[in-house]
């Protein structure tokens, strides 16, 4: 068999035999036009209009992610790879969108395009919810079909030679074989109660922030009988409206004729209530993406001691292992070009890290039954290389 066949059969695979057979794909939610039944009425593009452009919470929450990982300092071994992911030692644009996808919509895709030599020169990264999933006979995915409003197209996830086409990044959805689940369909509740409570608090400001107060009347004499005519009614709401309502007429006094006496009104404890659920519901937000209420200047939250505690706790829980996740699909992707490139993230160049390193390195330093090559491995350096003089060098 000749080289090539022998590399090419090497990266096919070839153990589709071997696979359990599992579900055949479904028509995902966000695919479905409104109005149809599905297995869920959760609508992505709705729930992603709701949550990002008129979200302030929620938009905050996700560039908060995808600007920390876009910005994320990367070492990279292979330049050729560098290259593809943008200028500079991050990801930049092509990690930030790869980022928002994963956490918004469960899943996120990338095209690799080739030159002529078969290597790739460009990673384009495709709208999830304009992807579908297309199964073999077993259930496993052969292709993806690609929908751009009456255009279709079939991307299969191989070519004939058996190089990838494709990369797909799918977080964790136990209910699901080939879509992940994203943070977005967690927090669509929270987003639609926090807006509810923004459309409620516009409503009362523009009817003065709340009703300030009544005007009663008391008809004269001893029974109380009678009231106001219909002539009568009709004026004391024009000069309510005209000369007593708005910001201009704040704090103006009121004239009061015979019979009429003003009542202040307050929020009442509904009113209240109200107030404390849209705060709750931003902090269920904030929940849902990963990021700490604090970093979102959210009020009463004591969960941590200090800002530079919740950032680090962000990109402990939240930025690191989504750029893991990221970086290691970049890695298997393009593994039969580069097999042996290491993407990884530098977290020694990470401010909000500084004093977990430095922690580390001040234990790992003081360990004496370690030898030099043992601590360097465990610091993540490569080992000291030596020169022609006999000396060691930083390899």
């Amino acid at each position: 068999m000749p080289l090539f066949d022998k590399l090419t059969a090497a990266f096919k695979s070839g153990a589709t035999a071997q696979r359990v057979p599992i579900s055949a794909a479904q028509a995902p939610p966000w695919a479905m036009p409104l109005g149809t039944t599905g297995p869920e009425t959760y609508d992505y593009r709705h729930a992603l209009s709701q949550a990002f452009e008129r979200n302030a919470v929620a938009q905050r929450a996700v560039r908060i992610v995808t600007e920390g990982v876009a910005s994320a300092p990367l070492l990279i071994e292979e330049p050729h790879i560098a290259r593809l992911l943008g200028k500079g030692d991050s990801g930049g644009a092509l990690l930030e969108m790869l980022g928002a996808h994963l956490l918004l919509h469960g899943n996120a895709y990338a095209r690799i395009a080739r030159d002529g030599s078969h290597r790739p020169v460009a990673l384009y990264p495709l709208r999830p919810e304009r992807v579908e999933v297309v199964p073999g006979d077993d259930g496993w995915p052969v292709a993806l079909r690609y929908r751009a409003g009456a255009h279709a197209e079939l991307l299969p996830l191989e070519d004939a030679d058996g190089w990838p086409a494709l990369i797909h990044w799918r977080a964790l959805h136990p209910a699901d074989d080939h879509y992940g689940g994203g943070c977005l369909t967690a927090a669509a509740e929270a987003v639609a109660i926090h807006n509810a409570a923004s459309r409620w608090n516009r409503t009362l400001l523009e009817n003065a922030a709340r009703p300030s107060g009544a005007l009663v009347y008391k008809a004269d004499g001893a029974d109380g009988a009678g009231g106001l005519t219909r002539e009568q009614h009709q004026r004391l709401s024009d000069e309510l409206t005209s000369a007593f309502s708005g910001a201009a007429n704040a704090g103006r006094p009121m004239l009061l004729e015979g019979g009429l006496t003003w009542q202040s009104l307050s929020l009442s404890p509904a009113d209240m209530d109200f107030a404390t659920l849209k705060a709750a519901a931003a902090r269920d937000i904030a929940l849902a993406f990963g990021v700490p209420p604090m970093l979102l200047g959210l009020p009463g939250d004591n969960t941590y001691s200090n800002y530079r505690e919740a950032n680090r706790a962000l990109w402990r829980l939240t930025l690191l292992p989504l750029l893991d996740k990221l970086l290691c699909g970049l890695a298997n992707g393009l593994a039969p070009w580069f097999p042996d490139a290491s993407i990884r993230v530098d977290l020694d160049r990470i401010a909000a890290l500084s004093e977990d390193r430095e922690r580390l390195w001040s234990q790992v330093t003081g360990a004496d039954f370690l030898s030099e090559a043992e601590k360097r491995a465990m610091l993540g350096l490569a080992p000291r290389a030596e020169n022609h003089t006999g000396t060691k060098e930083d390899a």
